[in-house]
C-alpha cells in the first residue's frame, strides 16, 4: 500500500489576518515533512466558492511551490475539474506538462466535473453537460501531450491545428486518474483505463470493496484515454493519529463531524424545492435528502468510527483499518489530516507517529 496526503486548505471562521497565509504555508512544513517520513504522494482539490470547506481554487500555484521544495514525493492534481470554463483542456495540458517539467516528471492528473451546484452555477455551467464535457476535455489531453500538431473538432471543443507546449516529461505522459464519489463512476473509470480516486467517508469499507471489483472488471474490457491504463485504487479518509486512540479522538471529533455535515449542506444544494434535479446529480440530491435517523445516524462520530469510515487512534488502529482497506484492493490511502481546527502541531504530531510506526509496517510486510 502506498500513502499520501490530501489537501482541501481548509479554514473555518472565526478567520484572524493572515490566516489563509498560515493555512498554505502550514500545509507546505506538512508536506516537507510527510516527505521526509516516507509518504510517496500528496493531493491538492480544486474548488470554488466553497467557503471554509476548501480554500484550494488554485492548486497548480502551491504544486507547483511545492515541487521546488521537495524531491521525491508525487504531486497529484486530486481532482482538476475538466467542464469549461473551470479549465480549458489545453491549458490544463499546459500546466501539467510544465510542472512536470518543474517536478522532475513527478505529477499525476486527477480528474472530474465538480458535485456542487455552487460551483458550476458560479462559473456559468449546465449541469447537464458536466459529464459529456469532462469525458470529451478527458480523451484530449493526452493526445495533446503526443500529437505535434494537435486538432479537434468536437461537441464542446473546437481546435485548430496548433502546437500544444511544452510536452510533459514522463513517457508517454504522466498517470491520469478520476474522482469516484457515486457509485456507477467505479464502472466509468474502468472503461476508460484511469485510476480511481475514491471517497470512503459515508461508505462501508466492504461496500467500497464491491465497488473496487466493479472498478476492476471493467478495466479488462477497458478502451483508454491515454496511452496506457492506471489501474490504481486510491482513497481518501480522514486520518489523525496519537498516542493513544482516546487522545486521537478529542483532537479530532469535532473536525469530522464538522466535515460531514459541511459535505451534506453541498449535496443537499441539488435538492431545494421547485428546482429540477439534473439527471446526473440525482444521487447527491437522495444521498442529502435522506435526513432520516439512518442519515443522522451515520454522520455521528460513533457510527463512522465503527464501520471504520475514519482512521482516528492511535498507530495500532490505523494498522488494522489500513490492513482491512488493503484487503478489499486499495491500493493507496489519501490521508485527509488538515482538516477542520486540528492545529498545525498535532497535525505534525500525528504525521510523526504515522510515519514512526504505520508506514513502516506497511514498508517491512513483505519481510514479515
Amino acid at each position: 500500500m502506498k500513502f499520501g496526503l490530501l489537501y482541501e486548505l481548509e479554514m473555518l471562521q472565526p478567520w484572524y489576518d493572515g490566516m489563509e497565509y498560515d493555512t498554505y504555508w502550514q500545509a507546505m512544513a506538512q508536506v516537507q515533512l510527510a516527505e521526509e517520513l516516507g509518504f510517496e504522494y500528496v493531493w491538492t482539490v480544486e474548488h470554488h466558492f466553497l467557503t471554509e470547506y476548501s480554500h484550494s481554487s488554485a492548486p497548480e500555484v502551491w504544486l507547483g511551490a511545492l515541487s521546488q521544495r521537495t524531491k521525491t514525493i508525487r504531486l497529484g492534481h486530486g481532482v482538476v475539474l475538466l467542464p469549461y470554463p473551470f479549465n480549458h483542456p489545453i491549458r490544463v495540458a499546459e500546466r501539467i506538462a510544465v510542472l512536470d517539467i518543474l517536478s522532475k516528471g513527478r505529477v499525476d492528473l486527477g480528474t472530474g466535473r465538480s458535485i456542487t451546484e455552487q460551483e458550476l452555477g458560479g462559473f456559468g455551467i449546465d449541469p447537464n453537460d458536466s459529464r459529456p464535457m469532462w469525458e470529451e476535455a478527458l480523451s484530449l489531453i493526452p493526445r495533446m501531450w503526443r500529437e505535434d500538431p494537435f486538432a479537434h473538432e468536437g461537441k464542446y471543443f473546437h481546435i485548430p491545428p496548433r502546437s500544444i507546449i511544452p510536452k510533459p516529461i514522463q513517457k508517454p505522459h504522466p498517470p491520469i486518474w478520476m474522482a469516484t464519489t457515486q457509485p456507477d463512476s467505479f464502472k466509468l473509470a474502468g472503461q476508460k483505463g484511469v485510476g480511481v480516486l475514491g471517497f470512503v467517508l459515508g461508505v462501508e469499507v466492504e461496500a467500497f470493496g464491491r465497488r473496487i471489483r466493479e472498478y476492476r472488471n471493467a478495466l479488462t474490457t477497458a478502451t483508454p484515454v491515454g496511452a496506457f491504463i492506471n489501474d490504481q485504487v486510491g482513497v481518501f479518509t480522514i486520518v489523525h493519529c496519537a498516542e493513544s486512540t482516546k487522545e486521537a479522538r478529542a483532537r479530532a471529533e469535532q473536525a469530522v463531524v464538522w466535515y460531514m455535515e459541511k459535505s451534506i449542506e453541498f449535496f443537499a444544494q441539488w435538492g431545494k424545492p421547485g428546482r429540477p434535479v439534473p439527471e446526473g446529480y440525482r444521487w447527491y440530491a437522495e444521498a442529502a435528502s435522506q435526513r432520516s435517523e439512518r442519515l443522522a445516524e451515520r454522520m455521528k462520530y460513533d457510527y463512522l468510527d465503527e464501520h471504520e469510515m475514519i482512521m482516528v487512534g492511535d498507530p495500532d488502529t490505523l494498522i488494522q483499518r489500513l490492513k482491512h482497506y488493503e484487503a478489499v484492493g486499495v491500493d493507496q490511502i489519501l490521508m485527509f489530516v488538515q482538516v477542520g481546527r486540528i492545529p498545525h502541531q498535532q497535525i505534525m504530531d500525528s504525521l510523526k507517529l504515522i510515519g514512526k510506526h504505520v508506514l513502516p509496517y506497511f514498508q517491512h510486510a513483505g519481510t514479515r
